[in-house]
């Protein structure tokens, strides 16, 4: 496999790999606002102590995940940002489909 080839496929993988991460981070934030609510309902409502402990337990699992995808995507995007770096030096990708979205990719997980 040639050079431009292996680069066009790892363009392709991280890319994809971002936007996922993206994604779950994104499912985790809206978890935890949902939780957040739920749980401010039931002080609210002065639900039983079970109900609010298992609630308070299940926000801070799901920061523990905000945290983790945010570390993971930090990785990821910096492997696509080196990468798309390093396919701007051939000039036979800058053109090519998988380095427009990658380019895109980046754009989008950067918001």
């Amino acid at each position: 496999m040639s050079d431009t080839a292996a680069i066009r496929r790892q363009l392709k993988i991280k890319s994809g790999a971002c936007k996922r991460l993206y994604k779950e981070h994104k499912s985790y934030e809206r978890e935890a606002e949902e939780l957040k609510r739920k749980l401010d309902k039931f002080i609210a409502d002065g639900a039983e102590d079970w109900d609010i402990k298992n609630t308070r337990r299940m926000m801070e699992e799901s920061q523990k995940m905000i945290q983790d995808t945010s570390n993971r995507l930090g990785g990821s995007m910096q492997d696509l940002r080196e990468l798309i770096v390093s396919a701007e030096q051939d000039p036979a990708l800058r053109e090519d489909e998988a380095f427009m979205q990658a380019q895109e990719a980046m754009e989008e997980v950067s918001v």
